[in-house]
């Protein structure tokens, strides 16, 4: 569930395209709600959407040896006069790409730091048509079992089945006939991240942010450009201890009131319902916030506000790893956080479409399954007994809480 997905699912409580799956996936979501729905405009023509498509929808990313300045395709990274590169003067594309560069390796920094020893392991890729990404992965380190930390910049083209779940099919009343729309070239930016630790006492932490847009093919003029917003940051921990949980719900709600104050209960819910276990009846986790096909609110305040949510995973997970990262933990301990991580494992391959459409599409492989811990456990009809701590935090997931 390293997935970094863009969701265009107009009726469906689940993401649909993963950006670092499609680029080579990742994490994470979809659903629509009557305040942030996506709307994609008029319904085009077969005949105008002539744009062929491989089997994979996606070219093969080719392994590079360092670092490039930018993954954007030339007219992409365009800057108008007098612009910099954080001004409204240059595109949104390159302005996204930027923050989720940096905040990958403002993230990264942190984990090293308190590792005390472990370093990521980076891979660089493009692909031929445009685009590329860069993924880092820490595992066996002194704290970290596994963190990863990728980013993405991608174009592509959403196949036919995809479109139709951003935008139902349409019926002209004036002529006979259903039009149904063919391939449509994409673009998606995005960073995406799961972080592991070693002791059962710290918690996994989650996030993504993603930007998305179609493209109009060039043989149809005039069809509109359509963009949104996905993201979101939540927590999954082996064992409560409140002050964690509210620590981070605060610093989540922070990030979310500097720009309205009705974002943080609308994407906390959001959060408990995407992250829902079905064959289970329980939740992935304590959640935090997620929303997607955000596009009905101005362009550069949710930029901002996803920059913003970027820079808050620091504060927000950081402090809470420093407190447990060295406590002491029993094998009991140990076999009930793997019994979580089987939980982790389950929704992120049953249920994550991220992660699902990148398997189906030809994504990059590493990138995709990098969500996964090294180790998890399954056991044959599992219950925790009622009352002990393992049974507060299985309570926790079925009936979220209100935490600050």
């Amino acid at each position: 569930m390293l997935t970094a997905f863009f969701s265009a699912s107009t009726a469906s409580s689940t993401p649909a395209f993963p950006l670092t799956n499609l680029s080579y996936s990742s994490s994470h979501c979809s659903i629509i709600t009557p305040t942030c729905s996506l709307s994609l405009g008029r319904t085009r023509k077969p005949s105008l959407l002539r744009v062929r498509a491989s089997s994979s929808m996606i070219e093969k990313e080719v392994s590079e040896s360092q670092r490039p300045e930018t993954f954007l395709r030339e007219a992409d990274g365009e800057v108008f006069p007098n612009a910099d590169s954080n001004s409204s003067g240059s595109s949104v594309r390159a302005r996204f790409e930027k923050m989720i560069r940096e905040a990958q390796d403002s993230v990264c920094s942190a984990i090293e730091a308190v590792d005390g020893g472990g370093k990521f392991k980076e891979d660089v890729w493009s692909r031929p048509g445009g685009g590329g990404g860069i993924s880092r992965v820490l595992q066996d380190g002194a704290v970290w079992e596994k963190a990863g930390v990728n980013v993405s910049v991608v174009y592509g083209i959403m196949p036919p089945e995809a479109y139709r779940a951003a935008k139902p099919v349409n019926t002209d009343v004036n002529s006979s006939s259903v039009d149904k729309p063919g391939p449509v070239p994409f673009f998606a930016a995005g960073i995406s991240s799961v972080l592991h630790p070693k002791n059962p006492f710290a918690p996994t932490l989650h996030f993504n942010y993603r930007y998305f847009e179609t493209d109009a093919p060039k043989d149809a003029p005039g069809a509109p450009r359509q963009w949104w917003f996905g993201g979101g940051t939540d927590l999954t921990p082996a064992y409560i201890f409140e002050e964690d949980v509210k620590h981070f719900h605060s610093v989540q709600k922070s990030a979310c009131d500097k720009f309205d104050p009705s974002f943080y209960p609308r994407f906390k819910k959001w959060c408990d319902d995407y992250f829902y276990i079905k064959h289970r009846g329980e939740r992935r986790g304590l959640g935090g916030i997620f929303f997607d096909d955000i596009n009905d609110c101005d362009q550069e305040m949710l930029l901002s506000f996803a920059t913003e949510c970027a820079n808050a995973v620091v504060p927000a997970y950081i402090p809470i790893i420093e407190k447990r990262k060295d406590m002491p933990y029993t094998d009991q301990n140990k076999a009930w956080q793997q019994l979580r991580r089987g939980r982790y494992v389950e929704f992120n391959l049953v249920y994550d479409r991220g992660t699902t459409f990148g398997l189906k599409t030809g994504g990059r492989i590493e990138s995709i399954l990098v969500s996964l811990p090294l180790t998890a456990r399954w056991e044959y009809d599992h219950k925790p007994e009622e009352g002990s701590e393992e049974w507060k935090l299985l309570d926790a997931c079925i009936n979220p809480k209100e935490w600050v």
